[in-house]
């Protein structure tokens, strides 16, 4: 295109190729439609409402009132009158002295298992109750010549009523099947009935709350022999301060109040399986308590009939 200045005058076909040429340079520059005839600055607008928008958002408005009514205005109450504030919803929980006391008193009027059963579902004295879904009182066969005691139900036992049914109780069942007995040859149990939330470990005070009815639960089982499985068992029930690995497989005396039982402390089943390799040493406990088994298998086929 021959090249052209404001001075020099154009005629119709000229004028149309330069235009024609501007077009082109704009659709070269990435311009596809035209929005005005006039340039804007998009970025100052931008800025100029922005602007506008701070100074609305600063401008004071009046008041608005509130349309609902005012609540009405509560009389004072003379100290006789008011209500005694209400106690938590287990009032024994909070002292513990209260919940023990209570719990051997229930615990000892218990005659059978039953009765026991239904003197812990009504205790009010241990504040798992309140999370728990489950009283977790016992399975088996009350009056077996084995009691298991354990610690604390878990979330499946929770859910079920039953004591060890979770991964810890399936190798608990392989356990006693090593040895020739099954989970009806044996009566299950817990020191503490009810499942902590989080399956935290119970605190001294709930242990407390709980322990006589354990302890009750023990005597009227009247087993031969008392397995406590884990720490906490062993301790709260043997009185020992050992670490669990040094009293394992030795044999303790345990008093029920009426005569006194052999009790042998195991490895948890749940420990187990966090440690596989220490099976060798429950190996050797099932192994200790079927020897004691049969001894006392052989000790009553020899005693002369009553």
């Amino acid at each position: 295109m021959a090249a052209f200045d404001d001075e020099t005058p154009l005629d119709d076909d000229a004028l149309r190729d330069a235009l024609i040429a501007l077009v082109d340079l704009d659709v070269a520059a990435g311009v596809d439609c035209a929005l005005d005839e006039t340039p804007h600055d998009r970025f100052a607008e931008a800025a100029r409402q922005r602007e506008e928008a701070r100074r609305e958002d600063a401008r004071p408005r009046p008041a608005v009132a509130d349309p609902r009514p005012a609540p009405p205005r509560e009389r004072p109450q003379p100290a006789a009158e008011r209500a005694p504030a209400r106690p938590a919803v287990f009032p024994d929980a909070l002292d513990p002295g209260s919940a023990a006391a209570s719990a051997r008193a229930l615990a000892a009027a218990a005659e059978d298992l039953p009765a026991l059963e239904r003197a812990l579902a009504g205790f009010e004295g241990c504040a798992l109750k309140a999370s728990a879904r489950s009283l977790v009182f016992a399975d088996g066969t009350p009056g077996a010549r084995v009691m298991i005691v354990g610690e604390a139900p878990g979330a499946d036992e929770d859910r079920t009523g039953i004591p060890f049914v979770g991964r810890a109780g399936q190798l608990l069942d392989r356990m006693l099947a090593a040895i020739g007995l099954a989970r009806t040859d044996v009566y299950i149990a817990n020191v503490v009935p009810w499942r902590p939330a989080g399956n935290r470990t119970p605190t001294p005070q709930e242990v407390a709350a709980c322990l006589p009815f354990t302890r009750r639960q023990i005597a009227l089982a009247d087993p031969d022999i008392l397995v406590c499985m884990g720490a906490p068992a062993t301790q709260h029930l043997l009185g020992v301060r050992e670490g669990i690995t040094k009293v394992r497989g030795r044999w303790l005396d345990y008093d029920t109040g009426v005569r006194t039982i052999r009790a042998l402390p195991m490895l948890h089943p749940a420990y187990l399986l966090r440690q596989p390799l220490q099976k060798r040493l429950a190996w050797r406990d099932l192994r200790t308590l079927r020897a004691a088994l049969r001894e006392n298998a052989d000790q009553a086929s020899d005693s002369p009939p009553r």
